[in-house]
């Protein structure tokens, strides 16, 4: 059988000639006369449709409808009734029914109505193989011409979207699109080793914008525009930009959002990048100009990002601005229960900025636990699981609550992640860091092939903490373990999500400006 229905109507027996045409076709029809019954069988049995009449005697449709939807929110249902009110259209509506026909329907009604729901992911995902497949020698072209800062921005752009449009599809497709995204990085990673170093000295106009830029370039115009009451920078740590597009569809009831991209400085990690954003600085230049805050440099990195407010307010003071910033680092779910419980008072502040470390923390967590694993062991599931937690997050709450007033919100992220699947050796001292991605400490080696290697971290605008200091960080895939314990940590750390490395994921990143609508 093709498909299972289930069909309730306290007059089912007139619709037998429904029933046995249906069967015919393939279909295999459950009957029940009452909205009791069929919540039953539902509750015990897998169905693909249901058929609810909505004038049944005891529980009528509606109430049957409202109920169902309570524990089996995907299924299918097709309201049928007499009436043509509006209001139990819109009441039905209101439960996200799948179809709404008016008594007396007839078997290739049925029939067409069946078809088109239970075919319609399946017509949805051909659509979409065939437009990737017409799309993939254009994409594969440009990835092969040499592309440009802003020609990998389009690149990414397209490859993210096909991976979102293509996630429940074909099995052989998504190997295929895997494959380009794979080719797409190691292009990238090339990109990167030769452009990336000269965009550092170039003026705004000659290169893309980049870590430091963001608060100068996105924010600064809100606080002298004069048009809004306040304005708020949203950080949420390592989120990448399919899952940003994830969110923003939970957000587009509330906001009018404009995307634009930036690059992430290397190494794509929380002490350089989100630094760089709050003090507006290179790494080299916040040591030079407040080595306090960089002091632990050679320590424990997490350290470094304890003199975030202190770096805004700099900033900020060198923009001309003499108020002082709100500043909320959220770690923890009740952090952020009170930050939404008072809002309300930080919109009375010309500018609060939000970091929120939840996707940061996923990504770690996952790393170290084999439930996670199973839970999300891939891209399109750990995309799934960051928008679960999006939708019951205090921060949709905050966004939410922030709808109601005049305010501008900027919203991006200091670093993505990538799913690191290759290992490759490295050579280091114990005093090496211990991030998979990048590293830096004495006279590091490691294959030229799978990393950029940086022998003079001037060049890259990086702090140098002795003078045989080096960096390196990961391409494409990769990931750095060291020839000790080999199989032990090859093992531990494949298949997890990580960053610091220079992929697309982890340096192309979306910044979005939230207008209320």
């Amino acid at each position: 059988m093709s498909a299972k229905i289930i069909w309730a109507d306290d007059e089912i027996e007139r619709l037998k000639p429904h029933l046995l045409f249906l069967e015919k076709k393939g279909f295999k029809v459950t009957p029940v006369t009452n909205g009791e019954d069929a919540i039953t069988l539902i509750r015990t049995e897998p169905f693909d449709l249901v058929f609810l009449d909505e004038q049944m005697p005891g529980m009528d449709g509606l109430t049957t409808l409202g109920k169902i939807k309570q524990f089996n929110p995907q299924i299918p249902v097709v309201m049928i009734t007499k009436s043509e009110e509006e209001f139990i259209m819109e009441d039905a509506i209101g439960f996200n029914i799948a179809d709404y026909l008016i008594k007396p329907v007839n078997p290739n009604q049925i029939l067409l109505t069946i078809k088109r729901i239970l075919d319609q992911k399946r017509l949805k995902n051909e659509k979409a193989a065939k437009n990737y497949l017409q799309s993939f020698q254009s994409i594969s072209a440009q990835i092969d011409s040499r592309p440009d800062w802003r020609e990998w921005i389009s690149i990414y752009s397209q490859l993210t979207s096909w991976d979102l449009e293509l996630e429940n599809g074909d099995e052989g497709l998504l190997q295929i699109l895997g494959d380009q995204i794979s080719q797409a990085n190691t292009e990238f990673g090339k990109f990167i080793a030769t452009d990336y170093q000269y965009w550092l000295n170039k003026p705004i106009d000659e290169r893309p914008l980049l870590s430091p830029d963001i608060i100068k370039e996105y924010v600064q115009p809100h606080l002298t525009s004069g048009e809004v009451d306040a304005t708020f920078l949203i950080l949420i740590d390592c989120m990448r930009y399919d899952q940003w597009l994830v969110f923003e569809k939970l957000l587009s009831d509330y906001y009018t959002i404009e995307t634009d991209f930036y690059y992430s400085i290397l190494p794509t990690a929380t002490p350089y990048s989100r630094n760089a954003i709050f003090a507006g600085l290179y790494p080299s230049d916040i040591e030079k100009h407040y080595p306090k805050f960089w002091k632990n440099a050679d320590g424990d990195e997490s350290s470094l990002n304890m003199d975030e407010p202190a770096l805004l307010s700099a900033q900020l003071k060198r923009l001309g601005h003499s108020f002082q910033p709100r500043y909320e680092k959220v770690l923890h779910k009740e952090e952020g229960r009170k930050i939404s419980e008072r809002i309300h008072n930080y919109v009375q502040n010309p500018f609060s900025a939000f970091v929120f470390n939840f996707v940061d923390t996923l990504v770690h967590s996952r790393s170290d636990s084999e439930v996670l694993k199973e839970i999300a062991p891939d891209v399109p599931a750990f995309r799934s699981l960051a928008k679960t937690w999006f939708q019951h997050s205090d921060l949709l709450q905050i966004f939410k609550l922030l709808s109601e007033h005049n305010v501008r919100i900027v919203v991006t992220t200091d670093h993505g992640s990538v799913r690191a699947l290759r290992d490759t050796k490295v050579l280091g001292d114990r005093n090496t860091s211990t991030s998979l991605r990048y590293k830096f400490g004495r006279h590091l080696k490691c294959d030229k092939n799978a990393a950029i290697i940086v022998d003079n971290p001037a060049d890259y605008k990086l702090p140098r903490i002795s003078a045989s200091t080096n960096y390196i960080f990961a391409r494409e895939d990769y990931y750095f373990v060291y020839p000790t314990n080999y199989h032990k940590f090859q093992n531990k750390y494949k298949d997890t999500f990580q960053h610091g490395g220079a992929s697309m994921e982890e340096m192309i990143l979306p910044v979005s400006t939230l207008k209320p609508k």
